[in-house]
């Protein structure tokens, strides 16, 4: 099954948009919300085109793997875990990380591997429990 990478920002809502399939766009306040209106966009993108137009990676079974941005992902948690818990399990300080959410700045690729790992990290943890 070919995967389709699909990146979610963050500008005041939730927006979705893959390199292969140019113009198809969705947004929503959730998470959620943005990955079940891109799955319906990209249904109507593709309905849309001729046969030869469809990119060949999206003309057999294919799966849609979702990748966020540091901004977007930062924003999800923003109420869940307070950007003192994000600083302690990412090693990325307080001030740096509101920069991230707001967007001021753009992490480099390193500072969102940090964050990224900080998250799977806490997961395991999570998983951990019984």
């Amino acid at each position: 099954m070919q995967k389709i990478k699909v990146f979610i920002d963050w500008d005041e809502n939730f927006g979705a948009v893959s390199e292969l399939v140019d113009g198809c766009v969705a947004t929503g306040k959730t998470f959620e919300q943005v990955q079940e209106n891109y799955k319906s966009v990209l249904e109507f993108h593709l309905e849309g085109l001729e046969k030869d137009e469809i990119p060949k990676e999206l003309s057999k079974e294919y799966e849609l793997q979702f990748e966020f941005t540091a901004q977007a992902l930062l924003h999800r948690f923003d109420k869940i875990l307070t950007r003192a818990a994000i600083s302690r399990i990412t090693g990325i300080n307080e001030r740096q990380l509101g920069h991230y959410v707001s967007g001021y700045r753009n992490p480099k690729s390193e500072q969102r591997k940090k964050i990224v790992d900080g998250f799977h990290q806490l997961g395991r943890e999570f998983l951990s429990v019984s």
